[in-house]
């Protein structure tokens, strides 16, 4: 998964795209790589998921499109006038006016870091995969509109690094849900038909990855003795979990048919109010020791 330089984390709203990230960031860490997350959505959940650890290099940024824009205006020359732009919204309506111009130097920002050479890995936490497909094809539309100058130089960089698999690839997480398989393998099939980009592991996040449930026998003589009412709630949700596990299996059966990658499955975990930083430190050792996987 972290064979190229550049990975791009996208999912439908809700699959746990942020946490993945996370994971994958973490993962690499700890392997002892050069990680750098770059947060779009303005989010602060991931600071708190990967705090600082003894031995990892491991750097959280935040990027907005107008952060990235300002800084494109400053790198061309528009340094003075840059500043009083944003403050007047008047990079905003530039967005607005040029659409795809605004995904574009956030791409651009992405290719400029890569080249730096100051990461082995830059984990993308990407937007959802309804605004995935445009945000990564931005560039091919914003290239074919522009004749020339250093929107379209910046566009066909931006090119290239999406059409490298050694530089970049996409990593779509879904459930083990219908609608998000359904909703990942339209994403996957999009992306490789109008950007090109390669296609790392689809994550399967939140997947009922405990022991095997006993058999009906077993679970008879281990209730024999409860109390009716408490036997009853216990033979509920045995009975609940086997559904779920079901269901989960026949989706990811579905997903694998439909979409022919190798598939990374995380495990659920117990947690009241959102994952914390040792659930996601436990998530990528996961990854590390285990290989997790199908």
């Amino acid at each position: 998964m972290t064979a190229a330089r550049v990975v791009v984390v996208a999912g439908k709203g809700g699959v746990g795209k942020t946490t993945v990230t996370a994971v994958l960031a973490r993962a690499a860490a700890a392997d002892g790589r050069r990680v750098l997350v770059v947060e779009l959505d303005g989010k602060p959940t991931i600071d708190e998921m990967l705090p600082a650890r003894p031995g990892h290099d491991l750097t959280v940024m935040h990027l907005s499109a107008p952060e990235a824009l300002e800084e494109y205006l400053n790198d061309h020359g528009f340094k003075r006038i840059a500043k009083r732009l944003n403050r007047t919204g008047v990079i905003d309506m530039v967005g607005t006016a040029a659409p795809g111009i605004d995904d574009v130097v956030v791409l651009g920002k992405i290719k400029a870091l890569d080249l730096t050479g100051e990461y082995d890995l830059i984990v993308v936490d990407g937007p959802a995969a309804g605004h995935a497909v445009t945000f990564l094809t931005s560039a091919a539309a914003l290239g074919q509109a522009a004749r020339g100058g250093p929107v379209k130089a910046q566009a066909d960089d931006v090119l290239e690094l999406l059409g490298d698999p050694d530089r970049c690839v996409a990593v779509l997480v879904t459930l083990p849900e219908t609608t998000p398989v359904n909703e990942t393998i339209e994403t996957a099939f999009a992306l490789e038909e109008q950007v090109g980009i390669g296609l790392g592991p689809v994550v399967v996040n939140a997947v009922d990855v405990g022991a095997a449930l006993p058999g009906a026998d077993e679970r008879a003589e281990v209730l024999r003795d409860r109390p009716p009412d408490e036997a009853h709630a216990l033979e509920y949700a045995a009975a609940y979990r086997q559904s779920r596990r079901a269901m989960e299996r026949e989706a990811i059966d579905r997903l694998a048919t439909g979409l022919p990658l190798r598939q990374i499955h995380l495990g659920t975990v117990a947690a009241r109010a959102g994952l914390t930083a040792d659930d996601i430190d436990a998530l990528a050792d996961g990854l590390i020791d285990d290989e997790i996987g199908t």
